[in-house]
């Protein structure tokens, strides 16, 4: 049961969003004693300066959902510097594109400056799309290049939001190579909030795509199952 959680762009500012997160926790639950684990790809030396314990962000995700959805097969995790494919039959293993931010969260963030809205603006734009256009996923450079002629023949936006969520879920379902049919497939991750690009990712896929519910938060659910599994195998030793 989660009792309390927030989904927040830090911003490169870490320490100040984290301190920011605890004084709300505190404010909403009351003095509360916490067991804690860090994870994400910001929070590795946040961790060793607080001394709390890290745990890798596919550990932590893989351990979220082989609870709240044991039926995943294949979990598709698009967050806001990277995109990962989780494989959970014959042993976990992944696949991630770590190397460019294209196609990620920090991706969606720029076309919705480039298109004068927001994330949220963008995933309701694009329910009233009529036509795709291409866009290319691999860069934002890229992107802003395909986009701005676009917007200078005065194509309708709802059809180049749509364009940028399926070139999302294009580059995404690259990574998942080895999706079958048969798989149960579950989206996480932040950007599957965005309900366009988790319709573009079935679309691409031709098959239906769970969304694991509050997908921001599946990291860190998985971080806090650890720290508290851990707590009570202390507790049955002592």
């Amino acid at each position: 049961e989660i009792l309390f959680g927030q989904y927040r762009r830090h911003r490169a500012h870490t320490q100040q969003t984290l301190a920011e997160l605890l004084r709300e926790a505190r404010t909403q639950l009351g003095p509360c004693r916490l067991q804690v684990k860090i994870t994400g790809s910001g929070s590795l030396n946040l961790g060793k300066a607080m001394d709390i314990a890290f745990v890798q962000e596919v550990v932590a995700v893989a351990s979220s959902l082989e609870r709240v959805a044991p039926q995943t097969d294949v979990a598709i995790e698009l967050g806001g510097e990277d995109a990962k494919i989780i494989y959970f039959r014959g042993g976990l293993e992944q696949r991630m594109n770590g190397v460019c931010a294209g196609g990620t969260g920090s991706f969606i963030d720029q076309m919705a400056s480039l298109l004068q809205t927001d994330a949220q603006g963008l995933n309701q734009a694009a329910a009233d799309y009529q036509e795709i256009y291409p866009i290319a996923a691999r860069c934002g450079v890229f992107a802003k290049t395909d986009i701005q002629p676009l917007l200078n023949q005065g194509v309708a936006k709802e059809d180049i939001i749509a364009g940028v969520h399926f070139s999302v879920a294009a580059k995404a379902c690259a990574l998942a190579q080895r999706v079958g049919v048969r798989d149960a497939v579950v989206l996480t991750g932040g950007v599957g909030q965005n309900s366009g690009v988790a319709d573009a990712i079935q679309k691409e896929l031709g098959q239906r795509i769970l969304v694991a519910r509050d997908p921001q938060l599946t990291g860190a659910l998985g971080a806090a199952l650890l720290a508290y599994e851990e707590q009570m195998r202390k507790e049955k030793s002592a």
